[in-house]
């Protein structure tokens, strides 16, 4: 690998690594909009910082939460006119995805 094709490498980490902890902090403001209480995000995206596992990004009134952004959603992740997409893998736990204005805060049901 020659140095123009690792410093290419280490600008397109960079690039994502900042659209991400972006969307992070979109998400913690988000969150408080929806009166989430208390909305911490992992220093470094690592919930180690908060005392989780290393998956945890956001922890919002105990409910620990992930941050992913992509360019696009797989179609057959969309909403379409439906409010819940429900998914799962063979076997395995069932899922849900819904818009975050959607889903009221965890307190107030």
């Amino acid at each position: 690998m020659n140095d123009t094709q690792n410093s290419l490498e280490v600008m397109m980490a960079s690039k994502s690594k900042a659209k991400g902890n972006r969307f992070e902090h979109e998400c913690v403001e988000r969150l408080k909009k929806l009166n989430y209480k208390d909305v911490k995000r992992a220093w470094g995206s690592n919930g180690l910082a908060l005392g989780h596992a290393e998956d945890v990004d956001i922890l919002a009134d105990g409910v620990k939460i992930q941050c992913k952004v992509r360019k696009a959603v797989p179609k057959w992740l969309a909403l379409g006119t439906c409010d819940w997409v429900l998914f799962k893998e063979d076997r395995g736990a069932i899922y849900k995805i819904t818009k975050l204005e959607e889903e009221p805060c965890q307190k107030n049901k």
